[in-house]
């Protein structure tokens, strides 16, 4: 038998349907290389018996011959930002830690609907803050990837750095993934896998803990375009319990799927060649542009002039919405609860409930998430509002004109995801700066609201992954999905991490 741990989405859903194999043969091979590969640390919490009971459900089903579902069969990874009734949910924080949702989220809910099943909850940084996957309270993510020549452990990216881990790993077909400033795309690019942040409002956020209400977005991390083509299909779809979902019909985009670009126009924004990037992910991209225009596209210049003041906007605009959020994490309703040492003074008087919510906040948040916290308190205080957080979202509102005005050149946008490949866990953790630049290509489309995906294209000298990203016009995630296939054909990218854990 085919070793059911190297197929991706389609294939097992098809080979399920089809009774080559059953589901319940897919969820224990599965279930037994999660086990095997804890050393990576992608999941806080495995659900091996959640993975079988759905996979039992869809060989049920098959043995009646009803229809299966668009995930029927396939188990899943689910970044631990997700709430799943009954099982922890904890956005990777202590003060989190031990909640187990009496409800399920939306976009959960679709997937299960759709016959999909869950193999676990999958680390990240915590409350999605980060870009290497070094700030949850349950320890880093390590990449199944290595530099050649070292045995350093690597950054699988972050947040969504356990999704990414686990894909590109082998031991999960696909994941949930959310971007708030490139947190899909950018771990995607680091572990060689596809991700995509769909336009902002097609996947609901309900159920999602919420880092930046304005920017966060959830999408598919699997190992092919058309994998994401199925997943991104089962997840999407208006929830009247999110105000910013959006009420329209979801495409149905594997079907529609054509890597033939002729008529297509690329565009190509001067400014992301930025100084610092690696020289391999120029001649990346040079590539990426060649194998569009084998493809039948038009490689056009466009430019995006305020592209250099997105990230600096970002940074005020994420912390301050994430300040606001993150109010609610107080000891009083739910997750761990820290008192006030004895002999402190305080009491049962209004002192002493501050008191509380001090000592609950400093021990349950890390320290990356109290510098967000402080950074957006800061830009929102009466003082410094206009200032800063005003001055922001003008920004933002350049950057999204930019795009706007660049479609009347271009149909989708080729760049580079991140200015770097992986880099080894702990080299940059004291360096929150350099650390932020990771996202400088991805944050744009993000402040817009635009769909915007990674596909894995080369390797760097060191044998590391890199990523090209597509941006597309709001409400096109079929040409970024179709020039994503033009790039995944031609760049045949099949490389997979040796095993070492």
């Amino acid at each position: 038998m085919t070793n059911l741990t190297s197929l991706g989405v389609k294939a097992i859903r098809d080979g399920v349907a089809a009774g080559d194999f059953t589901a319940r043969e897919v969820a224990e091979g599965f279930n037994a290389a999660v086990a095997e590969a804890a050393e990576l640390n992608a999941f806080i919490v495995t659900t091996p018996d959640h993975a079988l009971a759905a996979a039992e459900l869809i060989d049920d089903k098959r043995a009646r011959g009803e229809e299966l579902g668009a995930m029927g069969g396939v188990p899943i990874g689910m970044k631990d930002l997700f709430a799943t009734k009954g099982v922890q949910t904890t956005a990777a924080s202590h003060i989190l830690e031990g909640f187990e949702p009496p409800y399920e989220s939306t976009v959960s809910s679709n997937l299960w609907a759709a016959g999909a099943g869950m193999l676990g909850k999958l680390n990240l940084d915590q409350f999605a803050m980060g870009s290497s996957n070094e700030t949850s309270h349950f320890g880093n993510v390590a990449s199944p990837w290595k530099k050649e020549g070292t045995n350093a452990a690597m950054s699988p990216g972050g947040s969504s750095g356990g999704s990414s881990s686990a894909v590109a790993a082998r031991i999960a077909p696909a994941a949930t993934g959310t971007d708030t400033g490139g947190s899909i795309r950018q771990p995607a690019a680091f572990t060689g896998i596809c991700g995509i942040k769909p336009t902002y409002g097609r996947c609901s956020r309900w159920g999602v803990v919420a880092f930046a209400s304005s920017l966060d977005q959830a999408g598919p991390m699997a190992r092919s375009v058309e994998d994401c083509a199925i997943m991104l299909r089962a997840m999407a779809g208006f929830d009247p319990k999110d105000a910013t979902s959006l009420k329209m019909d979801v495409p149905d985009w594997e079907s529609a799927l054509n890597a033939d670009l002729k008529g297509k126009r690329v565009g190509i924004p001067k400014e992301y060649r930025m100084e610092g990037t690696d020289q391999a992910i120029l001649d990346s991209w040079e590539q990426g542009k060649a194998w569009l225009k084998d493809a039948g596209a038009k490689i056009v210049d466009i430019s995006l002039p305020h592209t250099k003041y997105a990230l600096p906007a970002y940074y005020i605009i994420a912390p301050a919405e994430a300040s606001s959020n993150l109010a609610r994490y107080d000891g009083v309703r739910y997750g761990p609860r820290s008192l006030p040492d004895p002999g402190s003074g305080a009491g049962t008087s209004g002192a002493g409930l501050q008191d509380m919510y001090a000592k609950t906040r400093h021990d349950g948040f890390g320290d990356e998430v109290k510098r967000r916290i402080l950074i957006g308190t800061y830009v929102l205080s009466a003082g410094f509002y206009d200032a800063y957080y005003n001055q922001a979202q003008k920004v933002r509102a350049l950057v999204a004109r930019d795009f706007e005005e660049a479609w009347d050149a271009c149909d989708v946008i080729l760049a580079p995801t991140t200015p770097t490949a992986s880099f080894p866990l702990g080299s940059l953790e004291d360096d929150p700066l350099t650390m932020y630049l990771n996202d400088v290509f991805a944050v744009p489309a993000s402040l817009a609201g635009l769909p915007a995906m990674s596909v894995p294209a080369t390797l760097n000298p060191d044998g590391l992954p890199l990523g090209l990203q597509l941006v597309g016009k709001p409400f096109d995630e079929q040409s970024v999905l179709d020039a994503g296939l033009a790039i995944q054909q031609r760049a045949g990218f099949d490389h997979a991490p040796e095993k070492w854990w």
